[in-house]
């Protein structure tokens, strides 16, 4: 009966989407609503898979010879200024600080919505020559956009992430470097995540304020919206320019810098469950889960059992996260516990069990059952885990292409912008007036326009003029 009551606390995917995210990431005891509106308090489990996630992109940022540092979270007024597309793109989600204690400030303080200023701010001041470049730097932090619609992870007033900022002597390296982090991310994402991503350009439209270019990787979640995975930011030399950026190159002339930033966010744990997430609670991939394996006793009052179970966490903590639940609930409840938090291996064993000097192994994804020696469990788990994340990979691949549609005429984009949900593959002529229209006529947004992809026409789905480039439209969180 518990496991059928826990369970029937979370509302069906398919009767209620939105419901059923907002029930997954209450009742797994990811967040908690906070007094502050927009704001979450990220409670330890939910956090946790946080800290997998950076521990594990920290390691790839440090291996490409990036650096953390951290930033003050105030910005002045007149700093923010200094680049005024960029100032333009955020004023509307700014929050300002004008009083320290009871007296009125001389400026206002921003309180930061992402940190290029600060950056350049820094680099203008330690920037001197050819020997000082490139600067590769990231940071961990929080930020603030007073977001006037927010969910859980998705988007909230104040947000976990983490944000590269890089300097580099010459258009190219800053070129290479903006395409090195994007695939860093898309390699986090489908490798460790298990999640697919397009890799693209994203339009002007859609690039971030000041950015020469902004590249993408694109996820498409179960219900068919799109999510943006991660941005990675060529800036030019246009902040170097605002900010006095400059460096005395080899042949003695005063040259400006290029500049990069990157970044994701805790919205990536949003796109975990909207992509692997199941009626029953979270499919976490093994790689952030915060407990990968969980043993659970079966007759545990008897004789050897925790014990064994004792020695089994032991063994397997060797080469996985373990938990063991000693707890006096109920095997039942046990199950549908971890079922709801996605671990992703179940490890029962019991008096049989002992006996025959095996163990069960259930995988989360698809609840198989496997019988296993105690003599080969620890490179079972590890093949097991590997398994289930290439599952997790194929089945989201599966949704994607399925969801995936091509439309030559402006009518033929409407009609399946209407009836179905994913991406829509058409092509565009370039021309903001026609992306606009596309907005207004069929409530979608461009996406991401893909790295080499096959043109599915020479015309714009929007005017007919010569297209110039295809672009996967949809709708996003």
């Amino acid at each position: 009966m518990a496991e059928k009551k826990l369970v029937e606390q979370i509302t069906s995917m398919d009767e209620d989407f939105a419901k059923w995210y907002t029930d997954i990431v209450k009742k797994a005891d990811l967040i908690d609503y906070s007094s502050v509106k927009g704001c979450m308090i990220i409670r330890p489990y939910g956090y946790a898979i946080w800290e997998n996630i950076q521990r594990l992109l920290d390691a790839r940022f440090k291996a490409t010879g990036h650096e953390n540092v951290y930033m003050p979270m105030f910005i002045p007024e007149s700093l923010l200024n200094k680049e005024k597309e960029h100032v333009e793109g955020f004023a509307p989600e700014v929050a300002w600080v004008t009083h320290g204690g009871s007296e009125r400030l001389t400026e206002r303080l921003c309180v930061r919505p992402t940190s290029e200023t600060l950056f350049c701010e820094h680099y203008a001041n330690i920037i001197r020559s050819y020997r000082d470049l490139p600067k590769l730097y990231n940071q961990w932090c929080s930020v603030v956009r007073w977001e006037k619609t927010t969910r859980p992870f998705l988007r909230s007033r104040e947000f976990l992430w983490q944000e590269g900022h890089t300097m580099h002597a010459t258009a190219e390296e800053a070129e290479a470097e903006t395409l090195q982090m994007l695939n860093v991310y898309a390699d986090f994402f489908e490798k460790d995540l298990g999640m697919p991503v397009l890799r693209g350009r994203k339009t002007d439209k859609e690039k971030f304020a000041g950015a020469k270019a902004t590249y993408t990787v694109e996820a498409l979640m179960h219900d068919g919206k799109a999510l943006q995975g991660g941005t990675s930011h060529n800036f030019g030399d246009g902040f170097a320019r605002a900010f006095d950026i400059q460096y005395l190159d080899r042949d003695n002339t005063l040259k400006y810098c290029h500049q990069t930033s990157w970044g994701v966010s805790t919205r990536i744990i949003g796109g975990i469950i909207m992509t692997h997430g199941d009626d029953s609670g979270l499919v976490l991939p093994p790689a952030v889960a915060p407990i990968q394996v969980v043993i659970v006793p079966v007759q545990q009052h008897k004789e050897g059992v925790l014990d064994a179970a004792y020695a089994l966490r032991d063994r397997l903590s060797k080469v996985a996260r373990v938990k063991v639940d000693d707890s006096d609930n109920s095997p039942g409840w046990k199950f549908a516990e971890y079922e709801m938090k996605g671990v992703p291996l179940r490890v029962e064993i019991g008096p049989r069990d002992l006996a025959n000097n095996s163990c069960v192994i259930v995988r989360r994804d698809n609840r198989e059952k496997l019988f296993v020696s105690l003599d080969d469990v620890e490179k079972t788990v590890t093949e097991q885990m590997e398994a289930l994340t290439l599952a997790l990979y194929e089945k989201a691949s599966k949704n994607r292409e399925e969801r995936t549609y091509t439309a030559t005429t402006l009518d033929e984009l409407i009609g399946i912008a209407a009836e179905k949900s994913g991406y829509i593959r058409a092509m565009w002529c370039g021309e903001l007036e026609c992306e606009l229209a596309l907005k207004e006529k069929a409530d979608v947004t461009s996406r991401c326009m893909p790295f080499d992809a096959e043109p599915v026409g020479d015309k714009c789905v929007c005017c007919g003029k010569p297209a110039k480039t295809l672009v996967y439209w949809g709708k996003a969180y």
